[in-house]
């Protein structure tokens, strides 16, 4: 029939928001977990220094006292 495309093969619209909201929540559930994997990744390799006092630039633009 003309009016059934796109609105999915005859579903009622509790189906078609319960299918959209599993996918969503699965979307950001994959996306969670993969930044989580960067931060770990980027905290392993960054964070420790062997000089405690180096700091990152502050925006300042005075330099740091020796």
């Amino acid at each position: 029939m003309k009016g059934d495309q796109g609105k999915g093969a005859g579903k009622n619209d509790a189906e078609v928001k319960d299918s959209r909201r599993d996918r969503l929540k699965l979307a950001l559930r994959e996306n969670l977990k993969r930044r989580k994997s960067q931060a770990r990744g980027r905290s392993d390799t960054g964070a420790s220094s062997e000089n405690p006092e180096t700091v990152l630039d502050d925006g300042s633009g005075e330099k740091p006292e020796s």
